[in-house]
């Protein structure tokens, strides 16, 4: 499902000032950037393509470092321009950050702030989304990065509103984007948004890439939750959770498990996860349902019951909301893909596992089959009747 994110006033878009020009795109690199999230916006913005109707962008790229940059397989590369180009550009992107343990060069964050000030537009593909968020630039926004670095997100900014299972965000005047090739599919919104479908779709033809991909990167997540939490005591609340997923109990029951008062087990659960307890428990439930349909032959109703929701009705609501697909829908084409000799043996007895979801306030009600997987906490702008919605994007209107 598409999401459309009201910009609130204070994250409202700013006027452009009188020396920045909207056509200019600035892409910051750092050394040890991996090359491949690096080539994206210089491949979408750096090559004219107006014979195809394609509006030509203009170019900078920008050093955020001292050179010369080291990127993927040893390769060298030397940024023709610096910092002070950015004070140019209508949009600078960031298409990825070396490690997100280690905080990126102030001179390069003071750089963005100022750009966003003057109302530039700020980018971040997959890892870049940290060094927008160590500017200070996702502070109470939702955004998006690669999966695996999703919950390293929102444990060090909590500010940020992370969820994992975008491919892009836009919102407004900040924009983020999943890992790799995520990074196209922002770039094409970023066209889009700028000259239309006509000539997004002109561009995606020459990059031979759909124009818009359906999905986010739920079907990606891996199901482990970040080694952080193994030495918690929190673990072996965990632990009994997804040993017990056909069973029917809530958020309150874990937290009685753990001794604690719900919101206290809610607040060390988000802190050691980026996820709320009830958006996990109800992933985890997906997750195992996902594995049944996969390699058992049990019907939908059957998997609800062995997967803890307390209705059919429930589990299909919560698997397309997650996966954008019916269950039975789901089985079908899962088994098309892949040969009948090829089954696995039924996992009954195998132990749900775990991956992290991003915080978001949970919903009223404590059951799992009665809450949304993911509310933003900002206000949602209904679509216009008809619109047609495209999963693994939010964008604000």
């Amino acid at each position: 499902m598409s999401h459309d994110s009201a910009a609130a006033p204070e994250t409202a878009a700013r006027k452009l000032s009188g020396r920045r020009r909207k056509e200019i795109v600035a892409v910051l690199l750092f050394s040890g950037g991996p090359i491949f999230e690096s080539s994206i916006p210089l491949s979408v913005f750096g090559i004219d393509r107006q014979d195809a109707g394609v509006p030509r962008y203009r170019l900078l790229v920008c050093a955020g470092e001292e050179g010369p940059l080291r990127t993927t397989g040893g390769l060298e590369l030397t940024a023709p321009q610096g910092l002070e180009a950015i004070s140019r550009a209508g949009t600078v992107v960031v298409p990825a950050w070396r490690s997100i343990t280690s905080p990126p060069p102030e001179e390069a964050l003071d750089a963005l702030r100022r750009a966003h000030e003057e109302g530039a537009r700020i980018v971040g593909l997959c890892t870049g989304a940290f060094v927008l968020a160590a500017a200070g630039l996702l502070d109470g926004r939702p955004a998006t990065t690669h999966w695996m670095y999703a919950p390293t997100l929102a444990k060090r900014y909590p500010s940020v509103h992370v969820d994992p299972r975008e491919l892009f965000v836009d919102d407004g005047d900040v924009l983020t984007s999943a890992g790799t090739a995520a990074g196209i599919d922002l770039c094409l919104h970023i066209v889009r948004s700028d000259h239309g479908n006509e000539a997004a779709g002109a561009l995606a033809r020459r990059l031979v890439v759909p124009p818009r991909r359906s999905g986010g990167q739920e079907r990606y997540l891996d199901r482990s939750l970040p080694e952080e939490i193994g030495a918690d005591p929190l673990a072996e609340v965990v632990a009994w959770a997804l040993e017990h997923l056909h069973e029917q109990f809530d958020v309150e029951t874990l937290a009685a498990r753990a001794y604690m008062s719900r919101r206290t087990f809610d607040r060390r659960f988000r802190s050691l996860t980026g996820s709320a307890p009830l958006q996990w428990l109800i992933t985890q439930r997906v997750l195992q349902a996902q594995r049944l349909l996969e390699t058992s032959d049990y019907s939908v109703d059957e998997v609800a019951g062995r997967c803890g929701f307390r209705s059919p009705v429930a589990l299909r609501g919560h698997f397309r909301r997650q996966l954008g697909s019916s269950p039975a829908a789901y089985r079908a084409a899962y088994r098309a893909r892949r040969p009948q000799g090829d089954r696995q043996p039924d996992p009954d007895t195998t132990a749900g596992a775990s991956r992290p979801l991003p915080p978001s306030d949970p919903p009223a009600a404590l059951t799992p089959e009665n809450a949304v997987p993911f509310q933003t906490r900002r206000t949602a702008t209904p679509m216009p009747a008809g619109a047609a919605s495209v999963p693994g994007q939010r964008s604000a209107p």
